[in-house]
């Protein structure tokens, strides 16, 4: 899968960046990007109303905004909100930054439910005032991929198992 010129998770986490409701500052090097059933924010970044929970039928869950990063392997959320919504950590990875470097973070498996869909994974416990980021894994397990020649978020009519 092409991958599209999105800032990584770390980069987002930079004070130069704010991609809440008060602020609008350029993210460089990002595209304009439409998405069905999902918000654009802050220049064109798809948002996806995304909710995590620990297990199926947990009553504590995490809902939010997540950016779509289609540079991150996993999904990540702020380590307070994670815990408030009972995931766990299960293991520590390390993690390479946009900038190079490599640092460590604790991760949990949750299930992870957007645009209709469900699936489960690893969700790193970011920073607590980290923008939730929703991973590359988590897309292309149920078959959603970025499409690069028209950026938009796309079904696959099915899942390969080849």
């Amino acid at each position: 899968m092409a991958r599209l010129d999105i800032p990584a998770f770390e980069e987002l986490l930079s004070p130069r960046f704010n991609f809440g409701h008060q602020g609008d500052y350029l993210a460089p090097g990002s595209i304009a990007l439409i998405c069905l059933a999902a918000t654009e924010k802050a220049m064109g970044l798809i948002h996806v109303t995304t909710t995590l929970r620990a297990r199926e039928k947990a009553r504590k869950k995490y809902a939010a905004e997540f950016l779509v990063d289609t540079r991150a392997t996993d999904s990540l959320a702020p380590a307070k909100e994670l815990k408030k919504a009972g995931i766990k950590p299960r293991g520590r990875m390390a993690y390479e930054l946009a900038d190079g470097r490599t640092v460590e973070y604790d991760f949990g498996l949750a299930e992870i439910e957007f645009m209709g869909e469900l699936t489960s994974g690893r969700v790193i416990f970011g920073p607590d005032d980290a923008e939730p980021l929703l991973g590359v894994t988590a897309l292309e397990s149920v078959g959603i991929l970025v499409d690069p020649t028209t950026r938009t978020l796309k079904r696959m009519p099915a899942i390969p198992l080849k």
